[in-house]
């Protein structure tokens, strides 16, 4: 067993190419997340465009979210095969390919505007989302085998603070794109930088040091000393029976269900319930606010994961629910635009917490260098799964009952999330010694 303070002394050479590798794969990360959450930003200008309600919108959303829940567990093996590498050079193809598609799709009208147009859009933004899939299971497989058990931590904090930059961007061009030019160049503004950025990965990321031609080193995860073949008896094993993984995707579809209840339907709630042009001083400035709350919950996660709790994840993980559950209260009894307005940032903070600590970091520890894109895929696949009710169901909900449902239609989810992590408080990778 190793002690909490042994932790790997790498050379200045290995630093300065694992920083060219995790800051070329972080960018390109964070260009997905432009190319995914920018639909968001076309949801009410779809429906005024073309007169469909919140739940014809959220068809798009459901079958959008549902295809990147079952891809990413599918794909999470594959992509534990081919390597990190190769899957998020797949990821960036495809998403470029189907943002372009769903922006020309403002060009045919041969279509109408019923449900043809609707399939077509439907359609081809679960492509994007299949694609888009491979993006976090690359990431994590990469950097599983460039990062020891006692740096993820941290090092996924800076991660999260990388990926939120693509949120970030999205948020302030997705704003001024759909007040100033078509909705389309929403989709088509995110193709070009992650066509940029894919390029970048093509030359300078490497699956592992022995890539780059520096030497590999034990990385004290629970793959560890593992000699056997990595198939899927052994991914069966190490992710998909395993009592610790799949509470952690459990708790994973409750995230889905809130972070993705809040992120899909935030600026649109902004523009019908708080009456607040996407282009307005308030609005830039909140949602700024919400994107930099996103990057300090994430090092706020690592830190707090590493310094004060040894390296656990799920502690971190049950103050983020908890924060929540707080925050959506808030929405729910909408005290004034500036409780709302403080309320979503804190949530925002809250989510990058959750998802820093169970996608991003237990998914290495857990799945380990050998199947840390499976771990991946099933704790992000399962997070989508949960989040594809907030597309057609949460559509409904809102057309129906109004914003005043929905803060409270996602506290429950939050709550349980809250309770998985209470039964995993002590539970660490079986090379790694918790230290009270």
């Amino acid at each position: 067993m190793e002690s909490t303070n042994d932790r790997p002394q790498h050379t200045r050479e290995f630093k300065t190419r694992r920083a060219l590798n995790w800051l070329t794969l972080g960018f390109t990360y964070a260009a997905m997340y432009m190319g995914r959450y920018n639909l968001s930003f076309a949801n009410k200008a779809l429906s005024d465009k073309y007169g469909w309600d919140k739940t014809q919108v959220g068809a798009i959303i459901t079958a959008a979210l549902t295809i990147y829940g079952i891809s990413a567990l599918f794909n999470g093996p594959i992509a534990d095969r081919i390597g990190g590498r190769k899957a998020m050079l797949i990821g960036v193809t495809g998403a470029v390919i189907f943002n372009i598609a769903f922006g020309l799709g403002a060009y045919i009208g041969v279509l109408g505007t019923g449900g043809l147009l609707i399939g077509y859009f439907a359609t081809v933004w679960a492509l994007n989302m299949y694609f888009q899939s491979y993006s976090a299971l690359a990431l994590i497989k990469v950097n599983s085998g460039w990062f020891h058990v006692r740096e993820r931590g941290v090092f996924s904090a800076i991660f999260g603070s990388m990926i939120q930059s693509g949120r970030a961007l999205i948020f302030v061009v997705g704003g001024i794109a759909v007040a100033f030019l078509p909705w389309e160049w929403v989709f088509f503004i995110p193709a070009a930088i992650m066509t940029l950025m894919g390029i970048m990965t093509f030359f300078f990321v490497r699956d592992t040091p022995g890539g780059a031609g520096l030497q590999d080193f034990n990385t004290a995860d629970a793959s560890s000393g593992d000699t056997e073949k990595v198939d899927m008896k052994y991914l069966m094993k190490k992710v998909f029976t395993n009592p610790v993984t799949l509470t952690i995707a459990v708790a994973e579809f409750c995230t889905g269900f809130v972070r993705h209840g809040f992120e899909q339907w935030f600026p649109r709630y902004m523009q019908e319930a708080q009456h607040l042009s996407l282009d307005s001083p308030v609005f830039q400035k909140g949602a700024l606010a919400v994107v930099l709350a996103g990057i300090f919950g994430a090092f706020a996660a690592g830190t707090i994961s590493d310094w004060v709790f040894n390296s656990r994840r799920p502690p971190v993980a049950f103050i983020g629910y908890g924060i929540q559950i707080i925050c959506l209260a808030v929405v729910w009894l909408a005290p004034g635009t500036d409780w709302i307005i403080v309320a979503f940032v804190a949530n925002s903070f809250a989510i990058s917490m959750v998802h820093s600590m169970l996608s991003g970091t237990a998914s290495m520890d857990f799945g380990g260098q050998k199947a840390a894109a499976s771990a991946t895929g099933l704790f992000d696949g399962m997070q989508y799964i949960g989040g594809a009710a907030v597309g057609m169901g949460m559509g409904w909900m809102l057309e129906s009952f109004g914003w005043g449902t929905w803060g409270p239609s996602m506290i429950g989810f939050s709550v349980i999330g809250a309770l998985l992590m209470l039964k995993l408080w002590n539970v660490v990778p079986k090379s790694v010694k918790v230290v009270h």
